[in-house]
């Protein structure tokens, strides 16, 4: 068992250099805290695992394939595995609560 608070994952991934913070890797899954700041540029690639992001903070949109969707609190977002996708148009900092299946990279 292990257990996670919240705020003080979001407080490990903005000390945190790296834009993700990745906090439990068991083969079938891993999540991490994904942080881009207002006007910045999401550079990830399609991945091999599907994915969830929850949205703890922030505005933008999610370009999946030809499709935009609003990002805003509070929204859930599935992206299939390989998938194109990357946030535009960021408005307003961006953290977000991200659920990879099976394990990114596993």
């Amino acid at each position: 068992m292990q257990s996670f608070y919240l705020d003080q994952l979001r407080q490990q991934a903005a000390d945190s250099p790296q834009p993700y913070l990745e906090f439990l890797r068991v083969p079938s899954m891993s999540l991490g805290i994904y942080r881009l700041p207002t006007g910045g540029e999401d550079r990830q690639s399609p991945h091999q695992q599907d994915e969830v992001y929850y949205v703890l903070a922030g505005k933008a949109r999610l370009q999946l394939g030809d499709e935009i969707h609003p990002v805003l609190p509070g929204g859930l977002l599935f992206v299939p595995a390989h998938a194109g996708h990357k946030f535009i148009e960021i408005e307003e900092d961006l953290e977000l609560l991200v659920f990879f299946a099976p394990a990114e990279g596993g």
